[in-house]
């Protein structure tokens, strides 16, 4: 069972009344046998509900690797020093800086093209 600290619960709740497909006004549909369920997810400082950690939980990819401890996963960028969930293992930036990097490295690699064009 996953221990969640106070940010991480105050996140997945946020997220289990957002984009949980079974939470119907707080009430778990899954849970329902004709009695209303509050739903457990929104009530516990654990990870209970194997539906929202397999199919809802993954949506946020950094939440998940902060929650699961997946330290393969989780990187640290070197422009912002934030961290962020790897997509690869050859992932350095976090997507934010990615393009920016992207678009800086897209330039220069234009202005050595045209340099050679100009001078042959």
């Amino acid at each position: 069972m996953i221990r969640l600290k106070e940010a991480h619960y105050r996140a997945v709740k946020k997220m289990a009344r957002a984009e949980c497909a079974n939470n119907d006004c707080g009430n778990c549909l899954l849970l329902d046998d004709g009695d209303t369920c509050v739903c457990v997810q929104s009530i516990s400082y654990s990870l209970l509900c194997r539906y929202f950690r397999e199919a809802v939980l993954p949506a946020d990819k950094t939440l998940y690797a902060e929650i699961v401890r997946d330290s393969d996963n989780l990187r640290r960028c070197e422009v912002c020093k934030s961290n962020f969930a790897a997509g690869s293992n050859r992932a350095k930036y976090c997507p934010a800086c990615a393009e920016k990097i992207h678009r800086r490295q897209k330039a220069e690699s234009e202005r050595k093209r045209r340099l050679r064009l100009k001078t042959t």
